[in-house]
């Protein structure tokens, strides 16, 4: 798989023809929202098996070919070129794909309100084949044990169908806000915890779940050992119905990161009793904040690489966004950014004929435009460039895979550029 970034007076025909494909099929990969009208400094995928590199001053085929995994003689062989034959900057080289490590793949998906929006349904149906995991987001936990269940339709036959393993999302969420009331009382309570474990149980057969996901957030600092051991009796009872275990966890850079968000969640202790944890490595950039990368990969990688000191980095799956955010500037104290999707960023930029940058240290595109209103807008999101740095992070710090927060919202270079890094590993029968 190519990544090009169109540059000034490109045109898809061109692009095309520097590939060897067709513009059809560069149409078809990126459901490109702008075929006519494309931007300057706008990502997209080339489909084709490998991909090609410009040679640059001070290249040979043995430093590209260390760059690539690839031997300066298979180099050599598959373009047809001498091994010592001198290298000219521009010439083309064509790069085979390598070896494919196996990742696990998750994605949670929120339907909200009375009922399930078709979109989101055919967004998780078209997302599954690249999945691991499915997890419909959440069951809500009661104070008194029970819980309130999502809208779930059709997501446990999707899951069947696509050999996912149907996450079963559990949180303490009170009014749709984390409670660190309903955590006091669900970690401290044994009866009702106990009550609490029975009716996970009981929900989890009925409905096929073989993944009990624990998202307990704004756990008080005294509750985090007696969230362990919760955590540990939860383990010995679902390890007997041969299921696993996971939790999401904050992203912290120390054991000792001070904040509500954090204190309670011990990385040693989960990576210890879970079979796996997603770490929440996003919302840098929020709605209710100033403008910025929703993930810069800098930050991604101080939480991971702290993260992999405190368990094994086979336990961990990278939390990732499939959208961005579009912030009226000023910011203003109290105003909500709108989340838009790698698909709308791009048509916004196109409509407004503004060019795409990118923030190397972050790995994420960006751009400003000026509303109708004549107020300016700043756009962070996702594209081919900033989710192909964190595949690399996933191989370079050996770790499980990623998981994706959320469904809904089109980013089809993303489903395409899996496939071309990884084998994506089934658990579901």
């Amino acid at each position: 798989m190519q990544i090009h970034v169109i540059k000034s007076n490109e045109s898809l025909t061109i692009i095309a023809r520097t590939y060897h494909t067709t513009v059809q099929d560069i149409v078809e990969a990126n459901d490109l929202p702008n075929p006519n009208n494309l931007v300057i400094g706008q990502a997209i995928v080339i489909p084709i098996i490998g991909h090609f590199y410009f040679v640059q001053s001070g290249d040979s085929l043995y430093s590209i070919g260390r760059r690539f995994g690839v031997s300066a003689q298979q180099l050599a062989s598959v373009n047809q070129i001498n091994i010592n034959q001198p290298l000219n900057v521009g010439f083309r080289l064509y790069i085979p794909q390598g070896t494919k490590r196996n990742a696990e793949f998750n994605a949670y998906v929120e339907p909200r309100g009375t009922s399930v929006a078709p979109v989101l349904e055919n967004s998780a149906r078209e997302a599954a084949p690249y999945l691991t995991y499915l997890a419909p987001f959440s069951f809500q936990a009661r104070r008194d044990g029970t819980l309130k269940e999502p809208l779930l339709n059709n997501f446990p036959a999707i899951a069947r169908a696509n050999r996912n393993v149907l996450m079963m999302v559990i949180n303490n969420q009170e009014n749709d806000q984390f409670s660190d009331e309903l955590g006091r009382i669900l970690l401290n309570d044994l009866a009702i915890q106990d009550r609490f474990l029975n009716n996970i149980v009981a929900t989890a057969k009925r409905y096929g779940f073989r993944d009990i996901h624990f998202d307990f957030e704004f756990i008080r600092p005294v509750d985090r050992e007696a969230y362990n051991n919760f955590l540990r009796k939860a383990k010995q009872r679902f390890s007997r119905e041969g299921w696993l275990m996971s939790t999401a966890l904050a992203p912290k850079t120390s054991a000792t990161q001070k904040g509500k968000w954090y204190e309670g969640h011990d990385y040693h202790a989960h990576g210890e009793i879970s079979d796996f944890v997603v770490i929440m490595t996003y919302e840098w950039g929020y709605s209710g904040g100033p403008a910025m990368a929703v993930s810069p990969i800098d930050q991604v990688r101080k939480v991971l690489e702290y993260a992999v000191t405190e368990m094994p980095s086979t336990k961990i799956l990278m939390g990732q966004n499939l959208y961005g955010y579009d912030w009226t500037l000023p910011f203003v104290q109290g105003t909500v950014a709108k989340a838009v999707s790698p698909q709308q960023a791009i048509q916004l930029a196109a409509t407004h004929n503004v060019p795409i940058e990118y923030d190397t240290k972050a790995q994420a595109p960006h751009f400003r435009y000026t509303a109708a209103d004549g107020k300016q807008h700043e756009v962070w999101f996702e594209d081919a460039r900033s989710i192909q740095a964190k595949f690399d992070l996933i191989k370079e710090l050996n770790i499980r895979g990623m998981s994706y927060w959320k469904l809904g919202l089109a980013f089809p270079q993303n489903w395409l550029l899996i496939v071309d890094n990884f084998t994506v590993t089934k658990r579901g029968s």
